[in-house]
């Protein structure tokens, strides 16, 4: 496949650059997700067609990279809005204990993951077309994922609102945003204040290119009651 061993060998660098080792096989996997997403690009809007040629650092090596910060008591989780496959591809390869599900409402988007989950052959994860407030979907999946992800999809007290219906009595939530996100964070606070037992966010610096987090990048985790 075109462009894998240069995905592959950049993955590499950026993983032994971060003090991480994955195995041999994930880094396969990952590089060939990033040529998948790339070429499907060229019909799909999944990435920003400006963003192709950074697709490993800005898309795949960031959602595998926050599989470092998820506990591993964490079993199955929800990818909201996962446009692409981003989190929830990298993390299912990353966490393969894991099971996941992903959900999108455009039809073309979660065919495109439904596709690249299958080419790579991924038995933890599945994808749906719709939206996770329709009835139909939060009676399907009531109270089973201990685990949600998002990336910059909608404000966070939106992706609370979101998740509730779906979480068990205890899970994680986890949101890779960027900028300033104080007025979001006591927006949230403050309406599910009863529900968020503990809320941190982590600078997303990394080696080389973000050692700073010049890029602004964030890690918003919830700990939740429901």
């Amino acid at each position: 496949m075109e462009n894998q061993e240069l995905y592959f060998n950049q993955l590499s660098s950026f993983f032994r650059e971060n003090g991480l080792n994955p195995d041999p096989y994930q880094l396969e996997r990952l590089s060939m997700f990033a040529c998948l997403v790339v070429e499907k690009n060229q019909a799909v809007n999944l990435i920003s067609r400006k963003d192709t040629a950074s697709v490993v650092e800005n898309h795949v090596f960031i959602t595998a990279f926050i599989s470092c910060f998820i506990p591993e008591k964490c079993t199955r989780f929800l990818d909201i809005g996962t446009g692409g496959g981003f989190p929830g591809i990298p993390l299912a390869i990353m966490r393969p204990m894991m099971k996941g599900v992903m959900v999108d409402s455009t039809t073309k988007k979660i065919d495109a993951v439904q596709e690249f989950i299958n080419k790579l052959k991924l038995s933890n994860a599945s994808a749906v077309n719709s939206r996770v407030e329709a009835p139909e979907f939060t009676e399907k999946f009531a109270g089973c994922f201990d685990l949600i992800v998002s990336r910059a999809t909608v404000p966070l007290a939106m992706l609370l609102r979101y998740a509730m219906p779906v979480v068990k009595e205890k899970a994680i939530l986890v949101s890779l945003k960027g900028g300033d996100l104080k007025e979001e964070i006591r927006a949230a606070e403050l309406k599910y204040k009863p529900h968020i037992k503990k809320l941190t966010v982590f600078e997303l610096n990394y080696k080389p290119t973000n050692v700073r987090n010049e890029k602004e990048k964030k890690l918003i985790i919830l700990e939740l009651n429901k």
